[in-house]
């Protein structure tokens, strides 16, 4: 038996490939939170988030038709948007890099729990943005999103084991991008293989 929320989002997906815009509206608003979660942590920062976020939700109202089913609709849709921020970053590339500003003075006012909470996320941020395209996706659909490992191979179109290794390298350059170790894990993965 299908559960009734499968078989509700395969109806507006039925009906969202006919040309019902109401019903892809629905799929979309369904997906958006979690769209822009991918992106946000991928990209490295709202800008780019919401350019990807909408490239995203562009492409699979464009894809909807060629959507088999083959896979969970929100496995595919984690594709699309993964492709998409992938795309963003290497548009970023070719960007040109804005001069820094440096602020008059420094605030003195008291840390709080506010403050600690945004400058972690801004520590994990600035970690992920050193991880390579490769590692950095794998590592965000998994211990952002939650997904499984069959799941991520299936929406980055890579092999288990493939997917298995980049979130360990992953998360070892992160971890140590964190703690601020000057031996990046990933070259010494390199000098083995070498």
């Amino acid at each position: 038996m299908v559960p009734p929320r499968v078989a509700a989002e395969d109806e507006l997906i039925r009906r969202a490939q006919t040309g019902d815009r109401a019903a892809a509206d629905v799929l979309l608003r369904q997906h958006y939170d979690r769209v822009y979660a991918i992106a946000r942590r991928i990209t490295g920062n709202d800008a780019d988030a919401l350019d990807a976020t909408q490239d995203a939700l562009i492409a699979i109202v464009r894809g909807l038709p060629r959507y088999d089913g083959r896979a969970a609709f929100s496995t595919w849709v984690y594709r699309v948007t993964t492709n998409a921020c992938l795309d963003e970053l290497r548009r970023r590339r070719r960007r040109p890099l804005p001069t820094e500003v440096v602020p008059d003075a420094l605030s003195t006012g008291p840390e709080t729990q506010w403050e600690d909470m945004l400058a972690q996320r801004d520590e994990l941020d600035t970690g992920l943005m050193q991880l390579p395209e490769q590692y950095r996706a794998p590592l965000v659909l998994r211990d952002v999103i939650g997904m499984d490992y069959a799941e991520i191979a299936a929406a980055l179109e890579l092999a288990p084991g493939t997917v298995r290794s980049r979130i360990a390298r992953g998360r070892a350059a992160l971890a140590n991008a964190l703690a601020g170790n000057q031996t990046d894990p990933l070259d010494r993965q390199r000098e083995r293989d070498d």
